[in-house]
């Protein structure tokens, strides 16, 4: 893994004061908010169907398209929120425009229920939203065709999904239902088992956070232009929730036709079907990206997964995952640290998930160009974003290249170095 990382310039992760620690690099963005550039994308509605348990009609979500900042876009990425954000926030923003610079289109999409699509669909949306995300990323895949006919390619472009939060476990349990939805994904600190993640931000030292979302999540669902039932309004306004599993049990799981949270958290989350070796082939090249102190998301399924994978015959080139992992004693000593074997008990560990279906990459191995670069951009903007509305890993990302049938093979692999500096800097 070290000649992984040597091989493509990454430098080692620098804390920066005064944001030491996963609280304040939590709540950097809300405590030092950063001016970006006008939006000036393109919005796109999207029709998604009304969703089976009849709590919601058929309506359209609101989609923002970026062009890259100069040339014919290399692959098209389609950007997810997280709880409670939307294409307006910064995290989102600043992503986007780090891809655009980088030669990506972009589509920032808002779930239903979120700004400023709010007005278009009724209802909120759940960590498997399928019925609504497979119709967006079909209509994607046809922007992605007409960006290359725009642009007189033969072949249509790469379709890359990021997804930050809750977003990437949609995009997970999306590109498990159906194979090839997708040409690549990164998901940036998603939980993989939302009981275990409702369980952590219930915790006394998240109350804080736990409320935020709360009058958030609340506050949103009442100011629905189609209306709420009745029971609804009773259960929000006269007795609201004090928890996020609270608010699951009374809106989001019956929504969506669960019977209860419990199955509601069972079968949405994309743990479980994770740790099927068979039904894992179903994903696209894929690199999950998580911290080991999160305030938010637990790193014990992140974990569970790796040992899953790592019990596997390493000979078997159809996958691999890997997992770097970094010391921090949290004295700011971490910062001359290298990447090591797991560590001690002691000590707060960062790690990085990376998930690829290609043998571990050699320095001969071949490079494609867009879908590396893409993930190499992602994951150094999710270094910078630091929302509690965008939950983003403290890490060193570990970035593997991985190879896209739709796109011509290149051995160069640079610029992530220059990605990191930029970051740092907050140069984008």
């Amino acid at each position: 893994m070290t000649q992984l990382l040597q091989q493509l310039g990454v430098a080692a992760y620098r804390q920066r004061l005064p944001w030491l620690g996963g609280d304040l690099q939590t709540l950097r963005d809300t405590l030092r908010p950063m001016r970006l550039p006008p939006d000036q994308g393109q919005p796109l509605q999207i029709p998604v169907p009304a969703l089976h348990s009849g709590a919601a009609p058929a309506g359209q979500l609101l989609a923002v398209l970026d062009q890259p900042v100069s040339g014919p876009a290399q692959a098209l990425v389609v950007l997810l929120h997280g709880l409670g954000g939307s294409s307006r926030r910064e995290g989102m923003r600043r992503l986007g425009l780090s891809l655009q610079s980088s030669g990506f289109a972009v589509l920032r999409l808002n779930l239903r229920g979120a700004d400023p699509g709010r007005h278009l669909a009724a209802g909120t949306y759940a960590a498997c939203c399928n019925s609504d995300l497979l119709p967006v990323l079909m209509r994607a895949r046809e922007l992605a065709s007409e960006l290359a006919q725009a642009a007189g390619r033969l072949q249509p472009l790469p379709l890359l999904g990021a997804g930050i939060s809750l977003g990437g476990t949609m995009l997970l349990n999306a590109a498990l239902e159906s194979a090839g939805v997708l040409d690549g994904l990164f998901c940036a600190s998603s939980p993989l088992d939302l009981a275990a993640c409702s369980a952590s931000i219930e915790r006394s030292r998240n109350r804080i956070y736990q409320r935020w979302l709360l009058q958030r999540l609340v506050r949103q669902t009442l100011a629905d232009p189609f209306g709420v039932t009745a029971t609804e309004e009773q259960l929000l306004r006269k007795t609201p929730p004090r928890s996020i599993r609270a608010f699951d049990a009374a809106i989001t799981a019956p929504r969506w036709g669960y019977d209860s949270v419990e199955e509601y958290y069972r079968r949405a989350s994309p743990l479980v079907r994770l740790l099927d070796p068979q039904a894992r082939r179903r994903l696209p090249p894929t690199l999950l990206l998580q911290a080991l102190d999160d305030p938010w998301v637990p790193a014990r399924a992140a974990q569970e997964l790796q040992r899953s994978i790592g019990a596997l015959n390493q000979s078997d080139a159809a996958e691999s995952l890997s997992i770097a992992w970094r010391n921090n004693v949290g004295d700011g000593s971490s910062k001359k640290s290298a990447l090591s074997t797991p560590p001690v008990a002691s000590s707060t560990p960062r790690c990085a998930v990376m998930m690829r279906r290609t043998p571990p990459l050699s320095t001969s191995a071949p490079v494609t160009r867009p879908v590396s670069s893409w993930i190499r951009r992602s994951a150094a903007v999710s270094r910078r974003n630091r929302t509690p509305l965008s939950r983003q890993p403290r890490i060193m990302p570990v970035i593997s290249a991985l190879p896209c049938p739709r796109v011509a093979v290149s051995q160069r692999m640079n610029s992530l170095g220059q990605s990191f500096q930029i970051a740092r800097s907050g140069r984008w």
